[in-house]
């Protein structure tokens, strides 16, 4: 059943689904359980619901509301209307699920706490790529994540139609200016970093000038260059050094009113933290249908 509540365009493992939803009940249940439920819902009470979105957007976070009815009741009975990926309009049912009302009501807040959250990540990023779709530009995120749930806020951002970054700092080198700093500049920091690692990893360096730039091109050593708070014709004028030698990522404050005039400078990428740090939790709400 998961699998068929996932956008078709994103992967997230079953073991991250699990985890999460597991330490997330755990915060919540306690040592006592929900009392409130347990001393107000006689048990064995049957109940129907239905998890519907009360403002439009772009949907993600449905396979862990399931798996979060499912963990406290197995034999939960869970009718899928929408999936992950899907744009949806305010007052849509997503789910509806129908079982023990005790288990239903104590896994509630974290079903929608998950999806609210990471449904608001996937609306960010729509509106993001919306904006540049008119450019070859991709909208990506980056590793400012909330400890502990990057697999599940990198899984939203390609709900939305965006691109994940790295995943960790064991997938990709990206040179940062501290890097720079203790390695002695761009040329001996490039050197090690080719000398040291394999031929399928890739080398990112960032930028804050066009003179770095030169030399980041002058060295011939890297895959990728970030532009990191270029003003807007510095960034032309980057794109036209460049001239398709490296891919290009701009960095850097970028934000719905800017990105689509950074897009249009012809920068492959723009990366923005603000998607998975700052996105406003989408509201979706579970009303109970007795």
């Amino acid at each position: 059943m998961p699998s068929l509540l996932l956008c078709p365009d994103a992967f997230l493992s079953p073991l991250e689904i699990e985890d999460a939803v597991t330490r997330a009940l755990a915060e919540d249940l306690g040592r006592a359980g929900d009392i409130t439920s347990i001393a107000t819902v006689p048990e064995g009470t049957r109940g129907r619901a239905v998890v519907a979105a009360r403002k439009g957007g772009r949907i993600a976070g449905l396979p862990l509301v399931e798996a979060a009815f499912r963990k406290l009741a197995p034999e939960m009975e869970i009718k899928a209307h929408a999936r992950d990926g899907d744009t949806v309009a305010a007052k849509t049912a997503l789910i509806t699920v129908q079982g023990p009302a005790r288990a239903m009501l104590a896994s509630e807040r974290t079903a929608l706490n998950f999806v609210g959250h990471l449904s608001g990540i996937a609306t960010a990023t729509a509106e993001f790529v919306r904006r540049v779709s008119h450019t070859k530009t991709r909208v990506t995120c980056t590793r400012k994540t909330i400890p502990g749930l990057r697999a599940l806020q990198k899984y939203a951002i390609r709900c939305g139609g965006g691109f994940n970054h790295r995943f960790g700092l064991d997938d990709a080198v990206l040179i940062k200016d501290n890097h720079v700093a203790v390695a002695g500049g761009i040329r001996p920091v490039l050197e090690r970093a080719r000398g040291a690692v394999g031929h399928l990893v890739k080398i990112e360096i960032e930028v804050d000038s066009l003179e770095q730039l030169k030399e980041v091109l002058d060295c011939g050593l890297a895959d990728v260059v970030l532009l990191d708070n270029f003003d807007v014709p510095r960034m032309r004028d980057a794109v036209k050094m460049v001239a398709g030698k490296l891919v290009i990522e701009a960095s850097g404050g970028i934000t719905l009113d800017t990105v689509a005039q950074i897009a249009e400078t012809g920068v492959d990428y723009v990366s923005s933290g603000a998607l998975t740090h700052s996105s406003i939790n989408l509201d979706i709400g579970l009303d109970i249908e007795m």
